[in-house]
């Protein structure tokens, strides 16, 4: 891999993307593989294993989502102020690392709650200045593709990952807890690659006293990326965790040994769309591919709040994957392109910051309803806050707000 990588020179590879985003791209998926190994399996464990309700489970999806998103926001000050790039996402990658031992020793909801969250929190801190870095060594005519094919493997790496728990758990039937062990090595496998594949791609600043300026940024940043602000939020209560889709695929009767291929499905869709997109985001409207992404969200929501057989889940199942594919790195090429010049992590930082305390409800709310109604309930309610989002949408680009 690293022979590939290396045989590239200067600062771009092959279709003109740069050398550091294959790597980025690599480090991302062997990542994901060892995340999704745990979390194709952690919704069962906990309802099985733990005996964890619907509540528990969405507070635990919900506040360690949040806690990865919004931890960007001060990695990316951080990344801005001192730079050092890339050690802060050796640090995230790391601690991510670091927590997945705690999933295969936990016998309580805390253990797993505690977990989650600092593997979250892991995830937040690499995430800005890994996006920053992407922003840094890519030129306009190839943001779009360089943000999907970074998406796309990192996408890859999320339906490997559940690929190889389905094949694991034939093997281990319902031991959970040495599959998570085994979800260790290909993380320890991303952290080699961070250290011996990516190359500091900065100048690096010398640390000051002075206390972060928000204000400055706030100054500084144009109506259109407030906009862009505004549509994450909204996005964001509009999706929440996968894990209310495995436990609906369990409601609807697929096998349990089946269910991790919930995630090789959503992700093998997503890692086969995010590039196309991206590409297609160099030269088409962004918002309108934001809206077809909506589209599809509204259909998935709409399948999963009826179906009743596992073949309507695998309906849901392709219709979510091109809403993540339409949508994830597309965001990510507008905040690289509507963010100021000096404050690009500060600016992933806080969109991300916003959409977390988004996510955090979502998820809230979505277990409440589930309790309190029924699984269609939570996904009709998904839908609707997806169709505010698309009249949202129109709205910004009938007024020609933001391209």
């Amino acid at each position: 891999m690293f022979d590939f990588l290396n045989s590239h020179t200067g600062k771009r590879a092959n279709s003109g993307i740069p050398k550091t985003v294959w790597v980025l791209g690599f480090v991302s998926l062997l990542m994901d593989i060892s995340s999704e190994m745990i979390h194709a399996l952690l919704p069962l464990f906990m309802s099985t294993s733990l005996g964890a309700s619907a509540l528990w489970i969405g507070l635990t999806e919900g506040v360690g989502e949040s806690a990865a998103l919004i931890s960007k926001v001060f990695s990316g000050v951080i990344a801005d102020k001192f730079g050092k790039k890339k050690w802060l996402v050796f640090i995230g990658y790391a601690l991510g690392v670091l927590s997945k031992p705690f999933f295969a020793l936990a016998t309580c909801m805390p253990v797993v709650f505690g977990a989650r969250f600092f593997d979250r929190i892991g995830k937040g801190i690499r995430g800005a200045p890994r996006d920053a870095i992407v922003a840094e060594v890519t030129s306009d005519s190839v943001r779009g593709a360089a943000y999907g094919l970074r998406q796309s493997l990192d996408a890859a790496g999320a339906f490997i990952g559940p690929a190889l728990a389905t094949i694991l758990l034939m093997f281990f039937t319902e031991n959970y807890r040495i599959i998570f062990w085994l979800a260790l090595i290909p993380g320890l496998c991303c952290l080699a690659l961070i250290l011996f594949g990516v190359e500091n791609v900065e100048t690096e600043k010398k640390p000051v006293k002075e206390p972060i300026e928000f204000k400055t940024f706030f100054l500084q940043i144009s109506p259109a990326f407030k906009c862009l602000l505004v549509i994450g939020v909204v996005f964001s209560l509009a999706r929440f965790s996968n894990a209310f889709m495995i436990l609906r695929a369990a409601d609807c009767g697929v096998p349990a040994a089946l269910i991790p291929l919930i995630l090789v499905g959503i992700n093998l869709v997503f890692a086969a769309s995010s590039y196309p997109f991206g590409k297609l985001a160099d030269h088409l409207s962004s918002l309108k591919l934001l809206a077809l992404g909506l589209i599809f969200l509204i259909a998935s929501d709409s399948v999963f709040a009826l179906c009743q057989t596992p073949y309507a889940v695998a309906g849901g199942v392709v219709l979510f994957g091109l809403h993540l594919g339409a949508s994830q790195g597309i965001f990510s090429m507008m905040v690289a392109k509507l963010a100021p010049a000096t404050f690009k992590a500060t600016a992933f930082g806080v969109f991300n910051f916003l959409c977390g305390l988004a996510t955090l409800m979502a998820g809230l709310l979505a277990g409440f309803i589930w309790e309190l109604y029924s699984p269609a309930y939570t996904f009709s309610l998904g839908a609707i806050f997806a169709l505010l989002s698309l009249l949202l949408l129109t709205v910004l680009m009938r007024r020609h707000l933001i391209d």
